[in-house]
């Protein structure tokens, strides 16, 4: 994904653009990840991010929302994490002998998962509904959760000690998994720079961030990418990649319709931010990876010859035919 064409004249663009310009004052050289992230807000999807810890995972969150002006929480995950503590549970009322519901941090617009594979599968489950349906049930009682509600998830990569793996079903629920990069030499001299010169990345507002767009900007952006074209061909091209996914020699596991679903939907969302009004294979391609590392498995013997998902994305790309 590279820079899009700005256009001014459209406000739902600008707005959304401004948005990534935004968000990039606070985090030095993850331009990719903040439009992902954009992506996700466009599709109502949620987002997986990894990385190693230090790389700025809670901050891209915390500045997102700024930038945005919805309501955020963070959940720090932890062993002992129970699923009452992320959906809210009942709670006693001694004066009025009633039980009522006490909401979880899950009621929020953008909710930060920190370190989500840190807690046991139970835990991890209860967001499940919440991701899915956008709504919680506690004793039996459907709560609908604010629109726009997104989880913006992240984790340690998986050889670190004291994680639990994310179940494929869960997995599954993420429109995106982001990987967010150590910096590269200049990056990571610019965050020096910026910490000598004062930045606290506690303090967002003194940083000078500040909300450049709002949920109405997001609803109207929605319904923009909603009319964003696909020719059959393209639609094809799409399903010929996830199928090549279900019969690679190196996955023990293929991408299930809903890649193909999520693949189509943020390739839409990023042709729009680039000004167009129709996909073309390129956009295909530029989301590939983000959008169907996280659907595959590989076999035990691809992981010992030290084959990793994307470069096996990248030979499906490579060897299925573009449409012209």
């Amino acid at each position: 994904m590279t820079d899009t064409h700005e256009h001014a004249e459209d406000p739902a663009r600008a707005a959304l653009l401004a948005l990534r310009e935004e968000v990039g004052k606070a985090v030095v050289g993850q331009d990719s990840v903040v439009t992902g992230l954009v992506i996700a807000l466009l599709c109502r999807g949620h987002v997986l991010l990894e990385g190693v810890p230090g790389t700025a995972k809670t901050l891209l969150i915390r500045a997102l929302a700024t930038a945005l002006d919805l309501q955020s929480t963070r959940i720090q995950f932890t062993p002992d994490l129970m699923p009452g503590d992320v959906t809210g549970s009942l709670v006693y009322d001694s004066r009025s002998a009633e039980f009522s519901f006490k909401p979880g941090p899950v009621f929020t617009n953008l909710l930060l998962a920190d370190e989500i594979n840190r807690t046991p599968p139970k835990t991890q489950a209860s967001l499940l509904e919440a991701m899915e349906e956008r709504q919680v049930t506690v004793e039996g009682s459907a709560r609908p959760l604010p629109d726009p509600f997104i989880v913006a998830a992240t984790q340690n990569p998986v050889e670190y000690e004291g994680t639990y793996p994310l179940p494929e079903a869960q997995l599954d629920r993420f429109l995106l998994k982001l990987t967010v990069d150590l910096p590269s030499r200049d990056d990571e001299f610019r965050v020096l720079q910026r910490h000598l010169g004062g930045f606290d990345p506690r303090d967002l507002a003194g940083a000078g961030l500040r909300p450049v767009a709002g949920a109405a900007d997001l609803a109207a952006a929605r319904e923009q990418v909603s009319r964003v074209s696909v020719a059959p061909e393209v639609s094809a091209y799409v399903v010929d990649l996830v199928r090549a996914t279900r019969t690679s020699p190196s996955l023990r596991l293929g991408v299930s319709p809903r890649g193909a679903v999520a693949l189509i939907s943020t390739a839409r969302a990023w042709a729009w931010l680039s000004g167009r009004d129709y996909v073309s294979p390129d956009d295909v391609k530029a989301l590939a990876r983000p959008a169907l590392r996280h659907r595959v498995s590989l076999r035990p013997e691809a992981e010992l010859e030290g084959v990793t998902t994307d470069a096996v994305l990248e030979g499906i790309l490579a060897t299925v035919p573009t449409p012209r």
